[in-house]
């Protein structure tokens, strides 16, 4: 994919990232103020190994220097179709550029690849409009907020009744454990969202993420009389901190644990010189939604923009899809070493 430029600067060349220039890309995603987490080079090995899924990885190189990333893995699924997804299992993705011509490159480069693997659709996900021009949806938001070094300025920027509930949390004896194992998070995490009627990712996913990322990657457990209530595997990125996945047990609403897990990751993040909480996407108007509007975060629109290939429409396979509200009840009903055992399968085509 090579294209020229005649405006005296450097030939530029969109190229197919290779090992050897994996670091190359992670130092350009660390240095770039719009890149994120889930920009880092990592995620290629983890969706291509663990996952199964063919990952297209594509970055503007002018003049020996990378000037723009755009990570993309390609999910095939006799259930929900053929797409190219700029990122499958992240919050976030699309072209990260310093410059207006390297994202139009990218961008442009994007589009053919879709087009030349007949898929679907081409998904960018966006944190900010990038593409006014597309088909867009605008089923999630973000929620992300800067934290204060001072604990108790934190805690009294939680709104009063949320503020209760981490208190009674605290009360109820609640202890937080930073240095969780992945067993204890699966354990809950997996109960957690079979309770919502949503398939888990296979263990050893969890594992690997742990294992990639390192310090990194922190998994807090929170323990009742010494049982784990609730867990939440979190991503720490420059100044960032990303409680990613998290849940607790059914009984665990009654002692607030999730309300108190939370309160412990953000004092953890601010002890490990983290400045902003990024809260995740959550749907519009559901419980998760809700819950962080509750915490005193405002939501902030993602712009997922679609290039549609052979898909009419923009797609929905999105639980708050009403085809899929009577599998969602069913696998609510299931005992949970069978939505463990079928979860993983089901998890890895929905990117």
């Amino acid at each position: 994919m090579l294209d020229g430029a005649d405006n005296g600067r450097p030939a530029s060349l969109v190229k197919r990232l290779e090992r050897a220039d994996e670091r190359r890309w992670d130092d350009f995603v660390a240095d770039a103020p719009q890149a994120t987490f889930f920009h880092l080079v990592a995620w290629r090995g983890i969706i291509e190994q663990v996952l199964g899924h063919r990952c297209h990885y594509l970055y503007v190189e002018w003049d020996g220097a990378i000037t723009g990333v755009l990570p993309m893995a390609e999910i095939r699924s006799r259930l929900f179709g053929h797409a190219l997804i700029s990122t499958p299992f992240c919050v976030y993705g699309g072209v990260v550029a310093s410059d207006p011509e390297s994202e139009a490159q990218l961008t442009q480069a994007a589009t053919a690849l879709a087009d030349e693997l007949r898929v679907d659709y081409l998904e960018l996900r966006d944190r900010e409009l990038s593409h006014p021009e597309w088909p867009a949806k605008d089923l999630y938001v973000s929620f992300r907020k800067a934290i204060d070094p001072d604990h108790d300025k934190n805690l009294k920027a939680i709104p009063r009744k949320q503020r209760a509930m981490v208190r009674k949390g605290i009360g109820a004896g609640l202890q937080a454990h930073h240095d969780g194992s992945v067993a204890d998070f699966y354990r809950v995490y997996a109960e957690s969202v079979r309770n919502l009627g949503t398939p888990v990712l296979s263990r050893n996913y969890y594992k690997s993420l742990q294992q990639v990322f390192g310090e990194d990657c922190e998994i807090t457990v929170v323990t009742h009389a010494g049982k784990p209530v609730a867990a939440v595997m979190s991503f720490y990125f420059r100044d960032e901190v990303h409680p990613y996945y998290g849940g607790s047990l059914a009984h665990g609403r009654d002692l607030a644990a999730n309300d108190f897990m939370y309160w412990a990751v953000m004092q953890r993040a601010v002890e490990r010189g983290a400045r902003l909480f990024d809260f995740g996407r959550s749907k519009q108007d559901t419980g998760s939604y809700h819950f962080k509007k509750h915490w005193g975060f405002e939501p902030q629109p993602l712009s997922y923009a679609y290039h549609l290939v052979r898909a009419n429409a923009v797609p929905n396979i999105s639980p708050t899809n009403r085809k899929y509200s009577m599998f969602i009840e069913a696998w609510k009903r299931l005992p949970l070493p069978v939505s463990c055992a079928l979860g993983p399968w089901l998890a890895r085509d929905l990117g």
